[in-house]
């Protein structure tokens, strides 16, 4: 039981780093943060990213337009489970791609 509450104050804390970070990075995208650790990403041509935690798996998943991907925790940053890529770097990547405008997302420093 505390493993799994260790997890998901993890992924609130970065669900929550992601809502700070796209605002910051200044991309015409709307986003919610809604009950049971979902982030709705919405864009002007009405695409969707969605961001939540998956306390089964203890992993981040994102669905964008261009596929899902899975991160896990490793050493204080979320990697995808396929290809080792940052979160960060790779939501910045597929914001870019359904907003159409350069985007860096960039985890809050604290």
């Amino acid at each position: 039981m505390a493993e799994d509450t260790r997890f998901e104050d993890l992924a609130d804390q970065t669900l929550a780093d992601i809502e700070q970070a796209v605002e910051a990075c200044g991309a015409d995208v709307d986003w919610e943060l809604k009950p049971g650790g979902v982030l709705e990403l919405e864009f002007a041509d009405g695409s969707r990213i969605i961001v939540n935690r998956h306390g089964a798996a203890r992993q981040i998943w994102v669905a964008a337009r261009s596929g899902g991907f899975h991160f896990r925790p490793d050493g204080g940053r979320w990697v995808n489970t396929r290809d080792g890529a940052d979160l960060f770097e790779t939501l910045g990547r597929l914001i870019g791609e359904q907003s159409g405008e350069d985007v860096v997302l960039a985890p809050p420093r604290g």
